[in-house]
């Protein structure tokens, strides 16, 4: 992300994290099968939930995000054991070439506008080594909050709270990784309660790997 765009998705973040703290209670999704010693990078780390469950594979995990109170959050973990934390953008990755075994870019790319959301889904394929594997999740446009928030691009909203979100296709993640091999790209819906009435919850997640 850069100029204005960018910095005012960093301080939402910021003050998001710094005010609410841990935001996301529920469970670290399975992980995949991957070798011990695979060296690992996690882009939007957020407040950390799935580190400990990475490290404790014997993976070499590199954390990144761009919230400095968030990497705070993460360092609190002492489960989370012998982590890199890099703060840096998602959008400007400070590693060379094919770097990583796996790239896990969860609910990340649909927090940016366009042209960063390419931009940040390029880095993540530069950074990836020769059949390196890059897991990627964002909201769908199937989701009741697609429909909510500010319009601030095609299928992108902005919240209240200064958080901005797009909503995927599943033919847009395809494309947005096209330079990658396509392994699974689903859309995976659920129900959600809330005070008495159900909303659909639903997401993209997909699997890709590099030639």
């Amino acid at each position: 992300m850069n100029g204005h765009d960018s910095e005012a998705a960093q301080a939402a973040w910021e003050r998001d994290f710094r005010i609410r703290g841990r935001k996301y209670g529920r469970a670290p999704r399975d992980l995949p099968l991957l070798s011990r010693g695979s060296r690992i990078l996690e882009m939007g780390c957020g407040d950390g939930k799935t580190l400990a469950a990475m490290a404790s594979r014997g993976w070499e995990v590199y954390a990144l995000d761009f919230s400095r109170s968030s990497l705070e959050l993460c360092r609190e973990n002492p489960l989370a054991g012998d982590v890199a934390y890099v703060l840096a953008d998602a959008a400007a990755l400070p590693f060379r070439d094919q770097t990583f075994d796996a790239v896990f870019l969860i609910h990340v790319a649909g927090h940016a506008v366009e042209p960063a959301r390419g931009t940040i889904a390029a880095e993540s394929s530069r950074v990836l080594r020769s059949g390196g594997r890059l897991f990627f999740r964002g909201f769908s446009s199937a989701d009741f909050r697609a429909g909510r928030g500010t319009v601030v691009g095609p299928s992108t909203r902005l919240r209240g709270d200064g958080i901005m979100t797009h909503y995927f296709t599943r033919d847009e993640v395809i494309r947005l990784f096209s330079p990658l091999i396509p392994i699974s790209v689903s859309e995976e819906r659920w129900s959600l309660k809330i005070r008495e009435r159900r909303y659909q919850r639903a997401e993209i997640a997909g699997e890709f790997r590099r030639k």
